[in-house]
């Protein structure tokens, strides 16, 4: 795309504009009749509206050749930072031409010396044209066009507020949402956003542009729309501009940004996107009395509502919900959302995965039915709706800016969010000025623990689920390679046996495997000893079908789900067991695998879920989920958060993942107990004897060291899988 270049003398100094429509620039900067009937038909004129946009020019010196968008731009800074230099029009007109010549690009491509020459060559600068009066404002035909063209711009500025679009989906977003789109060809839908912008309710630039550092150096292309910097530039020639002009590889999927594209980005309306206080609601114990907490989720959610709340601003730190798997992070967010919505404002909820989308969509129309939700994925067909509660991919994220005064980050250690500057600075721009970012994660990467514990990151900490019981532990089963298996066609018999008793008790099973190639063989692999009326299915990010089987999998169809890690978090089965296959792959780190162990035991029906890390080995990765998800039950534990149950009839025969006594009654809860049955409230080991053992070392029955790893039994026996040893010797 071209624009045009221009300078103008106003209030005593020199200023330089680039515009994709100059008759609205030339209109609204010399005829003060147009500039008066866009202002007033707008609502931006009255007192200051000079002030704030500059008095009327006296002149302007217009460049006659259009120029690619990214050099219009670019020599428009590039005269800015130089005007005061400037003595009169002539050397204004002289500036203009030697900015326009430096904002050129310098040299081509390796390899591409011929289009070099022909798009990246040097071209002298145009003939600059003085033009010191426009009237169009005085025939009541033009008047009427005026009005008509200011009442465009006011819409439009409506339309785009919050967003950040390429100049095509700008164009896409108000024939979808404007008043009267079959009257908006794209040149009066131009003139209309030129306008906006000249009234400050839009801003338009190059999607592309140079950085600037210390005495006026240039730095290296930044995308506007995504943050990437040089490293993800390409440049080629363009058909568009008629040169070589870089475009941005990172968000290409989301459209192609290249130095001449414009990007529209709404700006907040003032007062009218501000939150209202929260003196004007409910207490806020009535306010979280009508979600039906549990006691960890009240308190949590009173902690983040109270930190909402309060005063904000712009430097001001995310709020951190670090809550385990499956303890109602959802209810807690709706509290939030509740309190933006009443006191005015709009919020997004941004999570890496579709899946995660498509799950939380159905329970937030539920919550708010009185609200418009919207759910933005790569598939979507709502891509241009404005609503009070926007729910999208953080890839979608991009498309915003300064949009909600409330933005929720779900599952943010999930691929491909996590270690993603480009999404994290997607979500950062969408928030408003003023606004506020929740971060919910079951598992915080290093550092944003790290600042919680030093008290640098507000948070709340919620170690229990909401049904009040406790995260199934994982049990460690010693198999082969899942490729192994594949080769030799069968499975070991331990992990069958498991498999079975977990169809046996009516669970569904999630068996997560990590690469993809492998979803199909293991699924044939199960079906050779499963019931006949144990259906298996199989599905991964390559399956087109994904969704329908999941959905399948939701209503029973499926009792056995072979997938990988693109279901390790979103889908909520009622009764479900997991067995994660090939537990020490790379792929599987340790918070993979809690989120994984987190598919059981959510629902208050099945709290004891049974979770299966099946290697040849273990791994640090294995280790630190295990000891994750212990710690977790013992906070919990320490807090009083876990609900007490009686002990089980005598505990033999034991298949799953919960803890036995040394007396072989079951252990429900997360809180170690002594092998004469007793509780041990606290999170501290306890011997069979009673005394404390204040290392981190198990202890046997006997009170002697335990050194290894495979856990004892409260006699001092080997507990060698997940059924305890009722014999043999001491280790």
């Amino acid at each position: 795309m071209k624009g045009f270049l221009y300078a103008c003398h106003r209030e005593g100094r020199w200023s330089a504009f680039a515009t994709i429509s100059p008759e609205v620039d030339l209109a609204y900067r010399l005829d003060e009749d147009f500039r008066r009937i866009v202002e007033e038909i707008a609502g931006v004129g009255g007192p200051g509206a000079e002030m704030r946009r500059g008095g009327q020019a006296h002149a302007v010196l217009l460049l006659d050749e259009p120029l690619p968008l990214g050099i219009a731009f670019a020599a428009a800074e590039l005269f800015d930072r130089r005007a005061r230099r400037v003595r009169g029009e002539a050397d204004a007109a002289r500036l203009l031409r030697a900015c326009v010549r430096r904002a050129e690009p310098r040299g081509g491509l390796p390899g591409l010396a011929g289009a070099s020459r022909i798009f990246g060559r040097e071209r002298a600068a145009g003939t600059v044209r003085r033009i010191d009066a426009v009237r169009c404002g005085r025939a009541s035909g033009a008047r009427e066009e005026a009005r008509a063209l200011a009442a465009a711009a006011r819409e439009a500025a409506a339309a785009l507020e919050g967003r950040a679009l390429l100049r095509g989906e700008a164009l896409a977003l108000l024939g979808a949402a404007g008043p009267a789109p079959a009257r908006w060809s794209a040149a009066f839908a131009e003139a209309a956003l030129q306008l906006a912008a000249l009234l400050g309710r839009l801003r338009l630039g190059s999607a592309i542009a140079r950085g600037h550092g210390v005495r006026g150096r240039r730095r290296g292309r930044r995308c506007q729309r995504c943050g990437s910097g040089e490293a993800r530039m390409r440049r080629t020639p363009c058909a568009a501009c008629g040169r070589v002009c870089a475009y941005c590889e990172a968000c290409l999927l989301l459209g192609r940004c290249r130095e001449c594209t414009l990007l529209v980005s709404g700006i907040p309306g003032g007062a009218s996107v501000r939150l209202l206080p929260a003196d004007g609601l409910p207490p806020i114990p009535a306010r979280l009395a009508r979600w039906g907490l549990s006691p960890a989720q009240y308190a949590a959610a009173e902690a983040a509502l109270r930190w909402l709340e309060s005063a904000s601003g712009h430097d001001r730190p995310p709020f951190l919900l670090w809550a385990v798997t499956g303890a109602g992070k959802t209810e807690m967010m709706f509290t939030l959302i509740d309190s933006v919505l009443a006191r005015g404002g709009r919020a997004m909820v941004a999570t890496p995965r579709r899946d995660v989308v498509l799950e939380l969509e159905p329970r937030i129309r539920r919550a708010f039915p009185g609200r418009t939700v919207v759910a933005l994925h790569g598939a979507s067909r709502e891509k241009w709706t404005k609503a009070d509660i926007t729910l999208a991919t953080t890839h979608q994220a991009i498309r915003f800016a300064a949009g909600f005064e409330l933005v929720v980050i779900d599952e943010l250690d999930a691929f491909p969010y996590h270690n993603n500057p480009m999404l994290q600075y997607a979500a950062a721009k969408c928030v408003a000025p003023g606004g506020h970012r929740v971060l919910l994660s079951a598992t915080p990467p290093a550092e944003l623990r790290r600042a919680a514990a030093r008290g640098r990151l507000p948070h709340a900490r919620i170690p229990v689920r909401y049904h009040g019981h406790p995260l199934p532990v994982p049990v460690e089963l010693r198999t082969p390679s899942v490729r192994e298996m594949i080769r030799r066609g069968t499975v070991p018999d331990r992990l069958k046996r498991a498999i079975l008793s977990s169809l046996a008790r009516g669970a569904q099973l999630f068996v997560f495997v990590p690469r993809i190639s492998d979803t199909g063989p293991v699924a044939a692999l199960l079906g050779s000893f499963c019931p006949p009326d144990a259906a298996i299915g199989h599905t991964s990010s390559r399956d087109e079908q994904r969704a329908e089987t999941v959905m399948r999998f939701r209503n029973r169809d499926l009792r056995v789900l072979v997938t990988t890690t693109i279901l390790e978090r979103g889908v909520t089965i009622p009764r479900s067991d997991v067995f994660v296959l090939d537990a020490d792959a790379p792929l599987f780190d340790g918070a993979s695998l809690e989120q994984m162990a987190g598919r059981a035991g959510r629902s208050k029906d099945d709290p004891h879920g049974r979770v299966y890390f099946c290697a040849p080995h273990a791994t640090r990765a294995q280790r630190a989920a295990i000891r994750q998800i212990r710690e977790m039950n013992a906070l919990a534990a320490a807090r009083g958060y876990l609900r007490r149950s009686g002990p089980s009839p005598g505990g033999r025969g034991h298949t799953g993942a919960v803890p036995i006594t040394g007396s072989g009654r079951e252990n429900s809860g997360a809180v170690p107990i002594t092998g004469n049955g007793r509780e041990n409230s606290g999170a501290v080991p306890i011997t069979e004897n009673g005394r404390e053992n204040s290392g981190a070392v198990p202890i046997t029955g006997s009170g002697s060291k335990h050194t290894g790893a495979v856990p004892i039994t409260g006699s001092g026996r080997e507990k060698t899988g997940a059924v305890p040893l009722k014999g043999g010797v001491r280790r």
